[in-house]
């Protein structure tokens, strides 16, 4: 059997949620279909014991919950965030039906419809707004089936506290935001620690008197859209180290290699107990250095051009990672090395979507989540409009659009 209806929202995370917010306060007929057995799940699912959001909670912009506490410079807990969403759909009476993962969408043939195909039946619907996200498959290197399979290996994803892992040393492969904060943990918790590192920036938790990210927000930084990018590649690249945990702090490489963790290049290759390291360490550390410097200078412009009164402050210039020896051969049984934690991010993956929308990348071609195809619509990607699409902060700018349209 076959259901009709007008819309139908395609993933139940923040951003289909915000979309769904903003159908029902027009009355506009619509379900939202999840395949997991609850809303919020990646937050849920695939996030560490302490993981905390890496933005203010200022920022938490869901449409009609917006933050209104007294932490609003604190940094909100898995578990609040989980029941936060979750209170959003009770709240706001959201249609969502979970446990209900949606198979392929296509033109259904003759008409002007697009036919869904679920487990549990098929729909079809005038619109469909696909809020899936990025991060549909785990980068794992192919070589990985290679390594001793007494080594324990896990994707970001799946890692949830030290505790949790064989005793030994562990290798984090990947030095953006996720694999900074869980090599900190481990090497804060006692592990020895050895970190991949790759191209990703830093940014400095606090600076001149505010939280980074209120800084960006202020200058108009999050409002960049995606045509002021270097490339169209750009919007893939992994977001700067930094913490929300104990408060908020500043993640650097150079701090972590003078309290004892072994930085190291771009993981190559491997087989066996043997890993292969590209000599690049210094040139990544020298990327997350002037990552650093150009987003402190473009705060100081900012301060300068609005004339606001914020006391001048000097960061302090780290170089200890400079003075790591360079490894480009790294044995794990002679380390001791007994987990492997793969944080290198995810693929994203739109092949339920049977409709040639989509560039050489995998990435919808759309403006502002608006694709060719009449009725189908994209919410929740980064970049997908400004460089604030993908966050809390700004997701409800582009669901209100989307909704606007239907």
């Amino acid at each position: 059997m076959t259901q009709s209806i007008e819309t139908v929202i395609v993933g139940g995370g923040q951003a289909g949620l915000a979309t769904s917010y903003f159908l029902t306060q027009r009355d506009r007929e619509h379900v939202v279909l999840e395949q997991a057995a609850q809303v919020a799940n990646a937050w849920r699912n695939d996030r560490w014991d302490s993981f905390t959001l890496l933005t203010p909670n200022w920022s938490f912009r869901l449409p009609g919950a917006e933050y209104n506490g007294a932490a609003r410079d604190s940094f909100m807990p898995r578990d609040e965030i989980i029941a936060r969403l979750e209170r959003y759909v009770a709240n706001f009476r959201l249609p969502v039906q979970c446990n209900t993962q949606v198979l392929s969408i296509e033109i259904k043939a003759g008409s002007d419809l697009y036919r869904l195909k679920t487990q549990a039946g098929d729909w079809q619907a005038k619109n469909v707004v696909v809020a899936t996200g990025l991060f549909q498959k785990p980068k794992i290197p192919t070589f990985a089936p290679n390594l001793p399979g007494e080594i324990e290996q896990l994707h970001s994803g799946h890692y949830r506290n030290p505790a949790a892992l064989p005793p030994g040393a562990v290798l984090v492969v990947g030095s953006a935001q996720s694999g900074c904060q869980i090599a900190e943990e481990l090497y804060l918790s006692g592990r020895k620690v050895y970190l991949c590192t790759g191209g990703a920036g830093r940014v400095p938790r606090r600076y001149r008197g505010k939280d980074v990210f209120e800084w960006q927000f202020l200058s108009g930084f999050l409002d960049r859209t995606v045509d002021q990018l270097d490339s169209p590649r750009a919007k893939f690249a992994g977001n700067p180290h930094l913490s929300g945990r104990d408060g908020g702090r500043t993640l650097n490489l150079h701090q972590f290699a003078r309290d004892g963790v072994i930085l190291l290049g771009r993981l190559q290759d491997g087989s066996e107990n043997k890993l292969y390291l590209a000599p690049d360490l210094k040139e990544n550390l020298a990327k997350a250095d002037a990552f650093e410097a150009n987003m402190v200078k473009m705060i100081d412009s900012y301060i300068a051009r609005a004339g606001l009164d914020a006391p001048p402050e000097n960061l302090p210039a780290l170089r200890d990672g400079f003075e790591t020896r360079v490894i480009t051969e790294l044995d794990l049984y002679a380390q001791g090395i007994t987990s492997i934690i793969w944080a290198m991010g995810y693929r994203f993956d739109f092949s339920l979507t049977r409709l040639p929308a989509f560039d050489g990348d995998g990435y919808p071609v759309q403006q502002r989540g608006v694709t060719a195809y009449p009725g189908l619509y994209f919410v929740g990607l980064p970049w997908l409009y400004k460089n604030k699409s993908g966050f809390l902060v700004g997701v409800g700018e582009d669901a209100e659009y989307i909704a606007g349209l239907i």
